[in-house]
């Protein structure tokens, strides 16, 4: 499931990226990923009609027993930092989550955010990056075991249809909505950038 190898051309692409988006800091985009991802459950968890969102809620595969203490914003630095993904990979599994919410019954709460995304990340990491680690890997990231983590992937797969393609216009609409909802200080090239990574991948 990796995506084709870039070829030389993006090399200097790929610099100007690792430079704009990781040697000044944490990449943008984990930002504003992280924080659309507590709005919603944050949202989601008033909407069960309960302050901790698990009683009036479709229990699924991704529902762990208790919240996480870690958070959000804490798990996805931690899979950055770790896993060594792409940036574009969390614009990406955030696609992803949208689209398995749409498709299932399945809905961000603090029980199963965790899970989701680390799922998510991983999945798009294989379909997206050149390089990516094992499940078993992801797993000790996340703090899931291995078989855990192999019966996610599945069940988010079949959630999905296994539809893990992201067109260029659905990848710049999810970047303008990400930028929209948040006020940033001064320009921001973010959709440029992640852009001209994402067409290099493909």
């Amino acid at each position: 499931m990796g995506a084709l190898a870039i070829d030389a051309e993006s090399l200097d692409s790929d610099m100007y990226l690792y430079h704009a988006l990781v040697a000044i800091g944490t990449p943008r985009i984990l930002t504003l990923v992280s924080s659309f991802l507590e709005k919603s459950v944050k949202e989601n968890d008033m909407l069960s009609g309960t302050a901790n969102g698990k009683d009036k809620v479709a229990v699924t595969v991704f529902h762990g027993l208790r919240v996480p203490t870690i958070s959000i914003r804490q798990y996805i630095d931690r899979m950055f930092k770790y896993a060594q993904c792409s940036p574009s990979c969390f614009l990406v599994a955030y696609i992803y989550l949208d689209r398995l919410g749409q498709q299932t019954d399945v809905h961000l709460t603090s029980y199963n955010v965790h899970r989701l995304l680390l799922t998510s990340v991983m999945v798009a990491a294989k379909f997206m990056d050149d390089l990516y680690f094992n499940n078993a890997y992801y797993a000790r990231v996340g703090g899931v075991s291995t078989s855990e983590l192999n019966s996610l992937e599945m069940e988010f797969l079949f959630g999905l249809d296994f539809r893990l393609q992201v067109s260029i216009n659905t990848f710049e609409r999810y970047c303008s909505q990400l930028q929209k909802g948040i006020k940033l200080n001064g320009p921001s090239k973010i959709v440029e950038i992640l852009n001209d990574h994402f067409m290099c991948r493909k």
